[in-house]
């Protein structure tokens, strides 16, 4: 009679089959080698991050922008409770009004000014004629006097009448001056009403630009990528309350070692395939290498151990591609960058037929 064999017979059979299934796929899995002159690093594709922010302290009084959703730039994403702003703007217009009717009045104390000074100047004339014709008299009673043809008494009498129309004409010409000093005053009274006028319509127009900040807007085209606050919630000047990711600047960063990294130029061709779409070359090409070695990142798989130290390179996609699958465009998905090193090597048929669609 045959025994039935042990459990942990069969149990083993089935791991050592196992390992040699992975083993297999692993190794049909494999790329083939890489032809002179192309060299390859993983990274992930990430895009620039923005923040959309408020301007001037307040409490966030709606969101109108999902996680996920595609944003146009100055699109509206949010708005600020502004109602704070609309009372200061109504008490500078208030201000305005009151400084317009300042400078109404100042113009019309000019004019009224000019008035006086008229009729003070008219006063002026008449006392230099009366003046005038005081000295006249004086002159003739002075010379009659001395012939004896008139009483002294009539001589000092007129010379009287000569000093009182000289201190009247002093006084008239005094009247004259504060009328110019009066104008003048008037005149700079109109040129402050204008200042404040001024300057209520420049805080209108400031007051105005913070209730337009108030609508918080998409900087540029991009994702909602997570919201940082939520309406309601009070911000400070420059607080963050949205973060979005521009597609339309999309690159893939990786690392290569100073064997390679010293061959590669800006604006080198560059070939991306992404773990999740393995059927799909994206060009791009060299938009950065750092000029400072760094210890390799622990996510950084080498060919040898012996590469301890390497290069931070940046592959751009470019932007025309970006715009046309925007909808399809998404970060932090992992892949290889294929870096063509020498102009003239040849890309691999599997790197040879690039995506432009």
């Amino acid at each position: 009679m045959i025994k039935p064999p042990k459990k942990w017979l069969i149990r083993g059979g089935i791991v050592v089959a196992g390992i040699i299934v992975v083993i297999i796929l692993w190794q049909l899995l494999q790329p083939a080698g890489l032809p002179e002159g192309i060299v390859s690093g993983n990274g992930r594709i990430e895009a620039v991050e923005i923040d959309v922010s408020a301007k001037s302290p307040g409490r966030i009084r709606d969101i109108l922008a999902d996680e996920g959703q595609l944003v146009r730039a100055g699109q509206i994403v949010a708005h600020m409770d502004v109602d704070v702003l609309q009372a200061q703007r109504s008490e500078a217009e208030a201000q305005l009004a009151e400084a317009q009717n300042a400078v109404l009045m100042a113009q019309t104390g000019i004019s009224q000014r000019q008035s006086e000074r008229a009729a003070v100047q008219a006063s002026v004339r008449q006392r230099e004629a009366e003046l005038n014709a005081a000295r006249r008299r004086f002159s003739r009673s002075e010379t009659l006097a001395r012939e004896g043809a008139t009483a002294v008494q009539d001589r000092d009498d007129d010379q009287a009448q000569v000093e009182s129309a000289t201190a009247t004409l002093e006084a008239a010409r005094a009247q004259l001056a504060s009328a110019d000093s009066a104008i003048a005053t008037a005149r700079s009274q109109v040129i402050g009403a204008r200042s404040r006028v001024d300057a209520s319509r420049a805080t209108i127009k400031r007051i105005e630009a913070d209730i337009t900040d108030g609508d918080l807007r998409a900087p540029r085209a991009g994702r909602i990528q997570f919201r940082v606050a939520q309406p309601g919630e009070v911000v400070a000047g420059g607080g963050r309350v949205l973060n979005l990711v521009d597609l339309s600047d999309v690159y893939m960063t990786f690392f290569l070692p100073e064997t390679a990294a010293g061959r590669v130029g800006m604006g080198s061709e560059v070939r991306i395939v992404l773990d999740a779409a393995p059927d799909y070359v994206i060009p791009a090409k060299i938009s950065f290498v750092s000029d400072v070695a760094q210890f390799t990142p622990k996510t950084v798989e080498t060919e040898s151990e012996r590469q301890k130290l390497m290069f931070r390179v940046k592959a751009r996609i470019d932007p025309m591609l970006l715009r046309k699958n925007i909808a399809h465009v998404k970060t932090g998905l992992p892949g290889m960058a294929y870096v063509r090193i020498d102009p003239t090597a040849q890309w691999p048929a599997k790197l040879s037929r690039i995506f432009r669609e």
